[in-house]
C-alpha cells in the first residue's frame, strides 16, 4: 500500500515536470507577446477551469473559518509575487538556470519550517542548506557578468514561493484543493490585468494561440497536482522531489529552445541537488528517532 509521503512525492515530481512543460511554452510566448498579457490570458483561463471544478465541489469560500481566509489571501498574494518575480527572470535567462534557481526552494522552506513553525532543524542539516546556498551563488554568479536583474528577480521568486509553500501547509486540510488553486489563479489574474496598461496588446498568431492553450493545460495540472503534494505529506519529506523539473528543464531547454547551461550552472545545481537529498535524509532520521523515542524504545542519539 502507497503511503501518504510516497503518493506526495509522486504528485511533486508530476507537478514539478509539468511546470517545466509550461515555463518552455511560456518562453515561447514571450517572443510575441507581452509579460502581463500573457499573465492575463492565461490566468482567465486557468481562473475558469478552477472556478468550474470548486462548483463541482460544490464548495464556497463561507465555508471557510477566518483564519483560513488570511491564509488563502496570504498565499495569494505569494503567489502573485512569485509570479512577477520568475516572468522576469524567465524572459531574461536560460530555463535550466532560472530552474536550477528555483530548486533551491527546498532547502529555504526547511529553514523557514525551522523558524515558523518550529520544526527541529541540527547541524547538520543547516550545514547542508548554507552549502547549498553556495551552489546557488555559482548559478547567479554575482560580480560577474552573468549577474543581472533578472538573478535578483529569480531569488526574489525563490522567497514569494517559500513563503507559498508554508502558507499552504498551515492551512486546514479541510480547505478543498480546487478553492485555494482558484484564489490563486484569481490573484495572478489580477496582477496581469492592472500590470498590462503598461503594454500593448498584440493578437496571437496560430502557434501562440497553440503555446498559450499548452500553458494554460499544464499550468493547471502543475497547480493541483503540487497543492495535493504538499498538503499529501510532510512539507519536508515532499519539498525536495521538486528536482524533477531540473531534468525536465534540462532537456526541454535543449531541445524545443537551443539553450545548454554553463559549466558553473551544472555544479551550482548539482551542489543544491545534492544538499538538499542530504537534508531529506537527515530529516528522515530525525523523525524515525522522534518515533522511536515517543514510543519509548530504544535509539541511537545524535544531531538531527
Amino acid at each position: 500500500m502507497m503511503t501518504d509521503n510516497r503518493r506526495a512525492a509522486l504528485f511533486m515530481m508530476a507537478g514539478s515536470s509539468a511546470f517545466a512543460v509550461n515555463d518552455t511554452f511560456l518562453k515561447l510566448l514571450g517572443t510575441s507577446l507581452g509579460m502581463f498579457q500573457i499573465i492575463t490570458l492565461r490566468g482567465i483561463a486557468v481562473t475558469v477551469i478552477f472556478a468550474a471544478l470548486l462548483w463541482s465541489q460544490r464548495a464556497t469560500i463561507g465555508v471557510l473559518g477566518h483564519r483560513d481566509r488570511w491564509f488563502l489571501a496570504l498565499r495569494s498574494g505569494a503567489e502573485m509575487g512569485a509570479a512577477f518575480f520568475f516572468f522576469n527572470a524567465l524572459f531574461d535567462m536560460p530555463l535550466a538556470a532560472i530552474t536550477a534557481i528555483i530548486q533551491v526552494v527546498p532547502l529555504t522552506v526547511a529553514a523557514a519550517a525551522y523558524l515558523f513553525l518550529k520544526e527541529p532543524l541540527g547541524w547538520r542539516r543547516l550545514s547542508a542548506i548554507l552549502f547549498g546556498m553556495c551552489g546557488v551563488m555559482l548559478i547567479v554568479r554575482p560580480g560577474t557578468e552573468t549577474f543581472s536583474a533578472a538573478s535578483v528577480s529569480a531569488l526574489l521568486c525563490v522567497a514569494m514561493v517559500t513563503l507559498r509553500d508554508l502558507t499552504t501547509r498551515v492551512m486546514a486540510k479541510t480547505v478543498p484543493s480546487s478553492m485555494v488553486a482558484l484564489t490563486t489563479a484569481i490573484g495572478v489574474t489580477l496582477l496581469g490585468a492592472v500590470g498590462s496598461a503598461t503594454e500593448v496588446w498584440v493578437m496571437p498568431d496560430a502557434s501562440g494561440f497553440a503555446w498559450l492553450g499548452g500553458t494554460v493545460v499544464f499550468t493547471v495540472l502543475g497547480y493541483y497536482l503540487v497543492i495535493l503534494a504538499m498538503r499529501s505529506g510532510e512539507l519536508t519529506f515532499v519539498a525536495p522531489f521538486r528536482y524533477a523539473a531540473l531534468l525536465a528543464a534540462l532537456v526541454l531547454g535543449w531541445i524545443v529552445l537551443g539553450e545548454w547551461p554553463a559549466p558553473l550552472t551544472f555544479l551550482g545545481s548539482a551542489i543544491v541537488v545534492v544538499t538538499g537529498v542530504y537534508t531529506l535524509y537527515r530529516e528522515g532520521r530525525a523523525k524515525r528517532r522522534a518515533s522511536l523515542r515517543n514510543a519509548g524504545l530504544p535509539h541511537a542519539s545524535g544531531e538531527c
